[in-house]
């Protein structure tokens, strides 16, 4: 039975975003492994350390956003950016990333997360959101085409197809681009500041 809209919506007012740290690492990884090891919305095919996982996190605070979801007390989610391409002229674009609780459906989670993860951008001047999506053509047990929709649902199109790019499970996989824009580009754009440097950053310990 569907839950009321009323309810969706005190379960998402419930959610608290906040900025990653190190020793979030334990409980984010238990959100990520089962997309490992069950489906092909990442292309990674092994899990990785809790150690490995806590340097992932600490690389991408040096400068862009990595924000954790709370529900209860509970980690549910999580949302970070990252490099789109290393050279300079790329620093107005990033690569958008989330993973949510694969038991923790229709509490908004997604949605709140990525709407702080633009606030967060939009602060340090960042332009262009690319979103890299693993895509079936025909969708299995391993990969739907959910991603793509959640996407589309929060402005985003799309701009690519590479096929038959990925392969794990013994079958290959496409990968789309989805980008957005979250300004407008000018002759003379504000120079991006590192995520830690900012306002909201503070605010959101």
């Amino acid at each position: 039975m569907p839950i009321p809209k009323t309810a969706e919506k005190e379960k998402e007012n419930k959610i608290r975003i906040r900025v990653a740290t190190k020793a979030d690492a334990p409980a984010l990884l238990k959100i990520y492994a089962p997309y490992v090891e069950h489906t092909a919305i990442t292309f990674e095919y092994e899990v990785p350390s809790v150690e490995e996982f806590a340097g992932r996190i600490e690389h991408t605070l040096q400068k862009y956003p990595y924000l954790v979801a709370e529900a209860d007390g509970e980690i549910v989610g999580y949302a970070y950016a990252g490099t789109f391409k290393a050279r300079a002229a790329y620093d107005w674009s990033v690569e958008m990333s989330i993973y949510v609780n694969r038991e923790k459906k229709r509490m908004g989670i997604g949605g709140k997360l990525y709407a702080a993860l633009e606030d967060a951008l939009r602060v340090q001047h960042i332009l262009n959101l690319n979103a890299c999506i693993g895509y079936p053509r025909n969708e299995d047990e391993y990969l739907t085409k959910d991603s793509e929709k959640f996407h589309q649902k929060l402005g985003y199109r799309l701009v690519g197809t590479f096929h038959d790019s990925g392969y794990k499970f013994g079958r290959w996989y496409d990968m789309i681009w989805m980008e957005k824009m979250l300004g407008e580009h000018t002759e003379d754009p504000a120079p991006v500041i590192p995520f830690l440097e900012t306002e909201w950053a503070a605010s959101h310990r």
